[in-house]
């Protein structure tokens, strides 16, 4: 039987910079390096591993609720996008 795959909202993309690939996440949950992700919008399908997130240009393991933080994506997300971590 296949598994059922797990959902949830963790965040909302406020900014992308497309020079260098880089989403900022308004978060309203914990999200850690090594979650793999799923940025959806109208337009958006992108789905990844998250390799590694800053705030105010420090890498950083994990992130808070309430904290904005910068995160590479593998294709172009756009603003009011939706943040989920996925899992089994």
């Amino acid at each position: 039987m296949a598994q059922v795959e797990k959902k949830t909202p963790v965040g909302r993309i406020t900014h992308y910079f497309a020079k260098i690939g880089v989403a900022i996440v308004e978060l309203t949950a914990t999200l850690k390096v090594g979650d793999t992700i799923l940025v959806e919008g109208k337009q958006t399908q992108v789905r990844q591993t998250v390799e590694s997130m800053e705030i105010e240009h420090k890498k950083i393991p994990v992130a808070q609720a309430g904290q904005s933080v910068g995160l590479q994506t593998k294709e172009r997300v756009r603003e009011g996008d939706v943040v989920f971590i996925v899992s089994q």
